[in-house]
């Protein structure tokens, strides 16, 4: 076989014939814009690449979002970007496309669609560590609301608003982009686990209630992937989504410039550090039988009630203390104004001693060893589940 000169053909690949285009036939029927819109977090702008692939080229009329060259003139995005102690390596031009919704521009190069889904990824991966490793024999019901307590869009448009963001009266060009771009007539999307979801027959599609369900088809909270209503509520829950991606894009975008560390390091800041109450989210139908089946699991003595205290028998408003014991172990403790209140109320407490176990908050993460230097990983105990 002869060998194929390059020399030969290495020029006509590097220099252009005369007259030939780039462009697309269908690309060069419309008009050339005079304005070419550029991605925020890039400088940059190829013309005929961005008009093949429909990347939001715009003519002489306005801009559906504010500009990125007019974010290192915004007086209110620089306070943002220096009171949540960002790095300089994420520009402005980032944090102010972080503010732009895919309400106010479902275009997904000139949104934060992208950037909020990563981020998101992050924050659940680093929030679901610290609760499973906190808490490890938390029931999955208890887990997902654990979950949403710490990055659900309740919690994360709360942190947005400490940080001081303001969502503008109508997105436009003309808008500072220091302000959050939304409205609740514009393409919604709802952010599931497997991606953005626009479609309704995705959106409004019911599954059995069980916990393949949970874990697979459902959001990242275990809640049926519905459609937003555009009532009253529906429109109060989007705009919490709005200053919910808001949050979730910053931790995208410094993921995106300064790496994993910082940006686990941000959501250790801002969203772990709240503190929740796990015992407040349990409710048990049938305690005394539940710890019944805890107790025949483990190996231990059938648990047994017995009267502790009491007062008032023969008043209005009598006490008694009940305690329930396994052999010679007390279990838990509860009053109540009976006897079947109180032993309930023991059983509660023996079930959630039991749920609530936690090694401490020095207990590792994987993300541990994510460090440099980090020390050899030792497995935690994760428990097998609920009982019933």
């Amino acid at each position: 076989m002869k060998r194929i000169r390059s020399s030969l053909w290495r020029g006509q690949l590097l220099h252009a014939r005369p007259g030939a285009s780039l462009i697309s036939p269908a690309a060069a029927s419309r008009p050339f814009p005079n304005v070419i819109r550029c991605q925020s977090s890039s400088a940059v702008a190829v013309p005929d690449v961005a008009n093949d692939l429909g990347t939001g080229l715009e003519g002489t009329g306005p801009s559906l979002s504010p500009r990125h060259q007019s974010a290192v003139h915004s007086a209110k995005l620089a306070a943002l970007h220096a009171r949540l102690s960002l790095a300089s390596k994420i520009p402005l031009q980032t944090l102010a496309r972080a503010l732009i919704t895919s309400s106010a521009d479902p275009n997904a190069c000139f949104n934060n669609s992208s950037l909020a889904f990563l981020g998101s990824a992050i924050i659940n991966f680093h929030v679901l560590e610290y609760l499973i490793c906190k808490w490890p024999r938390l029931p999955m019901s208890i887990l997902y609301e654990a979950l949403r307590a710490y990055a659900g869009q309740e919690s994360l448009q709360q942190l947005a608003r400490r940080w001081g963001v303001d969502a503008a009266a109508a997105p436009g060009e003309e808008v500072d982009p220091g302000l959050l771009q939304w409205k609740p007539d514009g393409e919604q999307v709802v952010n599931t686990r497997w991606g953005y979801v626009r479609s309704e027959t995705q959106r409004n599609a019911s599954y059995r209630r069980g916990l393949s369900s949970r874990v697979v088809l459902d959001d990242d909270f275990g809640d049926t992937v519905k459609a937003p209503a555009h009532d009253d509520e529906g429109i109060h829950h989007m705009q919490n989504e709005a200053f919910g991606s808001f949050v979730q894009a910053v931790v995208g975008s410094i993921y995106s410039h300064c790496g994993c560390e910082a940006a686990k390091s941000f959501v250790t800041s801002h969203i772990l550090s709240r503190q929740i109450d796990p015992s407040a989210l349990f409710e048990f139908k049938l305690p005394t039988r539940e710890l019944a089946m805890l107790c025949a699991r483990e190996g231990f003595e059938a648990p047994l009630a017995r009267l502790e205290s009491e007062t008032g028998r023969l008043s209005r408003t009598p006490v008694y203390v009940v305690g329930i014991y396994s052999g010679k172990n007390k279990l838990g403790e509860g009053a109540g104004p009976s006897l079947d209140v109180a032993r309930r109320s023991a059983s509660m407490a023996a079930l959630k001693a039991w749920y609530l176990y936690s090694p401490g908050n020095k207990a590792r993460v994987p993300s541990d060893m994510m460090e440099e230097g980090a020390k050899p990983w030792k497995a935690p105990h994760i428990d097998i589940g609920e009982i019933i």
